[in-house]
């Protein structure tokens, strides 16, 4: 009868253990969907490129992880390179580089000289001169919360000059490029300034 007994409160404590083991399972994989749902919706986020209109700083297949945290504490600047949504599409993001801030006014000229306020763009990021102004053939004067952006690869980008893109809003940056993970061979943080 003790024998009985007995095996009656391993087993209730056998069943209980499993049960306080399941717990702890369930209880870690809560938690670790809560931060990582946290990083990608607030630190930082993979996003691979597609196409060469950032050639040849970026290429087609490079996977960068994005920062976006940053922007929560400084705005953008000048020649960061910026993931955005493109707001014409679902679920499509450009990456472009920062051109033209809040409040100035951009013009390319016919030459594809960019100015900004009426001074004359000092940059090295265009592969080549711009044979299209676009939008920026006559003078564009950027909102508060707006961004010139062009692609590196000028002549092979669709950016602010095309009309379907124009200036970009703030609350369209998904966040900063910052690393770049593959190709191995190309693995490190990107130059921005």
């Amino acid at each position: 009868m003790e024998n009985e007994e007995q095996n009656k409160k391993e087993s209730i404590g056998g069943v209980k253990g499993i049960i306080r083991e399941a717990l702890s399972v369930l209880l870690y994989l809560a938690i670790v969907f809560v931060l990582t749902y946290f990083v990608v919706e607030y630190v930082g986020q993979r996003t691979v490129v597609s196409g060469s209109s950032m050639e040849s700083t970026l290429s087609d297949g490079d996977n960068l992880i994005v920062d976006k945290l940053s922007y929560y504490f400084k705005e953008p600047e000048r020649f960061d390179i910026i993931v955005f949504k493109f707001q014409h599409e679902e679920n499509t993001y450009y990456i472009k580089r920062i051109i033209g801030l809040p409040g100035e006014t951009v013009r390319i000229d016919s030459d594809g000289t960019i100015f900004i306020n009426g001074n004359e763009l000092e940059e090295s990021y265009g592969n080549e001169i711009i044979l299209d102004p676009g939008l920026a053939e006559e003078p564009i004067t950027l909102g508060e919360d707006e961004y010139f952006v062009l692609g590196d690869n000028r002549n092979g980008s669709s950016d602010s000059r095309d009309p379907s893109v124009g200036p970009v809003s703030k609350d369209w940056i998904l966040g900063r490029a910052w690393l770049r993970i593959w190709p191995l061979s190309e693995f490190g943080i990107l130059k921005h300034q």
